[in-house]
């Protein structure tokens, strides 16, 4: 029975939406705000970041997903090398935020597994900021992306193998492999950030190469995402999230993260992805390690199985994380 709905779902899923170069879900996507827009690399300083997802724990097959990255700001490591010390008075810290990221450059490796289906993605991402005033910056960032898609047919199992659009996907081990432009665009300020950018601009016509299967799915993806952070005591704020992504073929998705924070070092809350899962957030901070954890509970058109996803991510921010003296805000998304 569970290798049925398998088949029903990966029918449902892999080859209608995975031959699209399946949209990407995360939970923590507030901590991977690059991924999605390139202008946003380096936003918040250099930082080392890693996550993995397992979607439908315990199901066999089900997707898994695992993300890292680098993120390098360039002008912070000029500062450094003119020996200037971060460690000064809350205006000169302000100052030294205000033109963080000036230029920054990040890498990304993401491999993603969905049964017989896998996708390895490294992608090259520079963004850079201008100061419209002293609080407000204009960020523009672009990303070239390559992608790997194997798909397994000998491990393929469909109901009716006559049906013409599987034919030349059963017993083959179908490749194909295409590189392709991101572009984003942001506006930032210490308590917020607004952003929308495009992905596989030229919908795989850049570079492409092996067998056909994805060829003529590729679409143009429009993702927008802000979010906004504040203190409400000294002790405590709030941070707000949303993502809303969408593309010719597959329905938009919206998402939307409220989380409560605690002296910049713990957080709980929750959220809620369209028609798809609530989120349950948590986590902790220990000067410049951050862990956090999400678990998802499927609601509506995702309860066809009835599994949780678990999710983790790490952060290790290159740039030491400011004294509580100091701080004015908190500075978690």
């Amino acid at each position: 029975m569970q290798k049925f709905i398998f088949v029903i779902c990966f029918v449902a899923v892999a080859i209608t939406s995975a031959r699209a170069q399946s949209r990407k879900q995360t939970a923590h996507f507030s901590q991977y705000q690059h991924y999605y827009n390139p202008s946003l690399t380096g936003f918040e300083g250099g930082a080392l970041k890693t996550l993995y997802r397992n979607q439908w724990t315990g199901f066999e097959d089900a997707p898994k997903t695992l993300l890292a990255s680098a993120e390098f700001d360039l002008n912070g490591i000029r500062v450094k090398r003119k020996g200037y010390q971060l460690n000064k008075p809350s205006h000169d810290l302000d100052y030294f935020k205000s033109i963080s990221a000036k230029h920054a450059l990040g890498i990304t490796l993401m491999h993603d597994q969905f049964g017989p289906a896998k996708e390895t993605q490294v992608a090259l991402s520079y963004g850079s900021g201008v100061r419209l005033s002293e609080k407000l910056s204009l960020r523009w960032g672009t990303a070239v992306t390559y992608s790997s898609h194997r798909l397994d047919g000998n491990s393929l199992t469909v109901d009716q193998e006559s049906d013409p659009k599987y034919l030349n996907l059963l017993g083959h081990n179908n490749r194909m492999s295409k590189a392709d432009l991101n572009l984003g665009l942001a506006l930032s300020a210490a308590k917020f950030y607004v952003g929308y950018a495009i992905q596989d601009v030229t919908k795989g016509k850049l570079l492409s190469g092996g067998d056909d299967y994805l060829r003529d799915f590729y679409a143009i993806k429009h993702i927008a995402q802000a979010g906004y952070r504040t203190s409400i005591t000294d002790q405590f704020g709030v941070t707000v999230n949303t993502i809303y992504q969408y593309d010719s073929n597959e329905a938009a998705t919206i998402e939307g993260q409220l989380k409560a924070v605690y002296q910049d070092m713990f957080w709980a809350g929750g959220g809620y992805r369209s028609n798809q899962a609530y989120s349950f957030l948590g986590g902790i901070r220990l000067n410049q390690l951050s862990i956090h954890y999400a678990y998802e509970s499927p609601v509506q058109d995702a309860r066809y199985i009835s599994k949780s996803t678990n999710e983790v991510a790490i952060t290790y921010s290159l740039k030491q994380k400011e004294t509580a003296k100091n701080r004015k805000q908190i500075t978690l998304w």
